[in-house]
């Protein structure tokens, strides 16, 4: 299926990631074929909804009774996904959030490779954090360029954000997951998603408090 002549909403993008790792643990458990109605059983959703979605990324047809065969499905939705080619990116800020980055294994299930870490603390410049070597940020750039990385991850405090930003772009990243809670400003050719955890905490928060 060539995914470049589809187009695809948003919802649909946000919810195949879920469909797939709810494949990956059916697959573990040994379930060999799956319907939409298990699926979406499994996670809460519509049916129909979850049939749509596949439709638009797999090519695999769900057969009467039987459905989908799990391993297929599975291998279609991570082509789609982009989750069968491994995608390097580069960390910087080996704190408490960044060091359980590089030891998360999670990761390599969506095809994400931290090929290399970065800090400014001469107290971590040089050191192995769960295996990575730390290397000090004014090497960023070279390893960047050697490598084709496309991909930088932020996590450092808000009041270096912006600038480790603009080092990520000066060096050729083309897109930033950012963690850092601050509003980044970059080049407008260049994506970038940012994860506030704090306003993501204080919605649930919230939420909690309206149901009670």
């Amino acid at each position: 299926m060539n995914k470049d002549n589809i187009e695809v909403s948003k919802a649909t993008l946000n919810r195949l990631p879920l469909y797939l790792k709810y494949l990956y643990q059916l697959d573990k458990m040994g379930v060999k074929t799956v319907s939409s109605t298990l699926i979406a059983g499994g996670l809460n959703l519509n049916p129909v909804q979850v049939r749509k979605d596949i439709a638009v990324a797999s090519s695999v047809a769900g057969k009467p009774k039987t459905g989908y065969v799990t391993k297929e499905l599975i291998v279609d939705l991570e082509s789609f996904l982009g989750y069968d080619n491994t995608h390097d990116a580069v960390l910087v800020g080996v704190g408490g959030l960044g060091s359980a980055f590089l030891g998360y294994k999670g990761f390599e299930h969506y095809g994400l490779n931290i090929a290399a870490a970065f800090d400014v603390n001469p107290q971590i410049v040089g050191s192995e954090v769960n295996g990575k070597l730390v290397q000090h940020i004014d090497e960023l750039e070279g390893v960047v360029k050697r490598y084709k990385i496309r991909l930088g991850i932020i996590t450092v405090p808000s009041k270096a954000a912006q600038e480790v930003a603009d080092v990520m772009v000066k060096a050729g990243i083309k897109a930033i997951w950012n963690f850092a809670p601050v509003h980044l400003n970059i080049p407008s050719d260049i994506e970038i998603k940012t994860e506030d955890l704090a306003a993501n905490l204080a919605l649930l928060s919230m939420k909690i408090n309206n149901i009670d």
